[in-house]
């Protein structure tokens, strides 16, 4: 991680990008080709709303410190912002939820702020100088403790006409059939059932996993004892590898990405990159099927960077 030293590169120059995380909040300071001059991180105050926006606040006061000049900021963050009310919603940081975000951080910091959904900025990120970089339509996909996503169209976010674009994770598993014969039906935290995240998140994994097995590993562990031939983690990434394959051949059929980058802790798995493209190509409606399946050039930094680029 570069150092907290100030930058020498002008201030013109530096792009200024924020993270809100569950758990941190990450700032920094972006050089025209991308190279981090300045990153520091604090811890996500837990349930505290009025806490998280002074955070925020704070980390923008230490990059106005660095850059030597007060900067506008980008800013990734869980959930979106209603195109109706102007507050927060569907975030997984419910201190967030029903709140202007928005206007009471740039009160605070007394300036503009551009604010994008956390997996869009992912995918600007990939998109603008990540594995995805020169790619006409990227499709950016978070795949961890949820799921979710973002979509890039020649450099620009599709945010969508109401700010929803890019969240496939809360439609329904396609083609329900044998390999969730005698399974019930799933309720997801939306109110509605059988949403991809409740199939195909790390945790829906790793439950499913135990119920069939008695076994309470995490996924990790589950692709290590499928490599190894165990038969019970074996179908577990069997299942995930059609379930997922059959969600996004769902998002191809509509958008047909020219590059899909797997980001959150279910991208690293390597068996997705070996057998997604073959998978994904028996569900999709065409003859072929070509679009890359990328992994994240720049990992966990991408929303950082995504929201840096929100300047660019």
């Amino acid at each position: 991680m570069p150092t907290n030293a100030p930058p020498s590169v002008p201030a013109s120059e530096l792009r200024l990008g924020i993270d809100l995380g569950g758990t941190k909040i990450e700032g920094a300071l972006l050089d025209r080709r991308g190279g981090i001059v300045w990153r520091e991180r604090v811890p996500t105050p837990q349930g505290e709303y009025q806490g998280t926006i002074d955070a925020i606040a704070g980390l923008v006061a230490a990059a106005d410190r660095a850059a030597g000049e007060r900067l506008p900021l980008g800013l990734a963050f869980p959930g979106s912002i209603s195109p109706r009310t102007g507050v927060q919603r569907n975030s997984n940081s419910t201190c967030l939820n029903g709140r202007p975000v928005l206007a009471d951080l740039e009160r605070a910091i007394g300036r503009p702020v551009r604010a994008e959904n956390d997996a869009n900025c992912f995918a600007l990120s990939e998109a603008s100088d990540g594995a995805a970089a020169g790619q006409g339509v990227v499709l950016g996909v978070i795949l961890g403790t949820g799921v979710g996503g973002g979509v890039v169209v020649e450099g620009r976010v599709l945010r969508g006409r109401n700010g929803i674009a890019g969240e496939w994770g809360h439609a329904a598993l396609p083609r329900r059939g044998e390999l969730e014969r005698g399974e019930a039906s799933r309720g997801c935290y939306c109110g509605k059932v059988d949403c991809l995240e409740q199939w195909i998140s790390g945790p829906a994994v790793e439950r499913e996993h135990l119920a069939r097995s008695g076994r309470e590993w995490r996924l990790p562990e589950i692709a290590r004892a499928a490599a190894a031939g165990d038969r019970e983690a074996t179908e577990a990434i069997d299942r995930l590898v059609h379930r997922l394959a059959r969600g996004l051949a769902m998002v191809c059929d509509v958008l047909d990405p020219d590059a899909i980058v797997l980001g959150g802790g279910v991208g690293n798995l390597a068996v997705l990159y070996e057998r997604l493209p073959e998978a994904i190509s028996r569900e999709v409606f065409s003859d072929s099927f070509d679009t890359a399946i990328l992994r994240p050039r720049h990992g966990d930094s991408s929303g950082v960077r995504g929201a840096a680029w929100l300047w660019r």
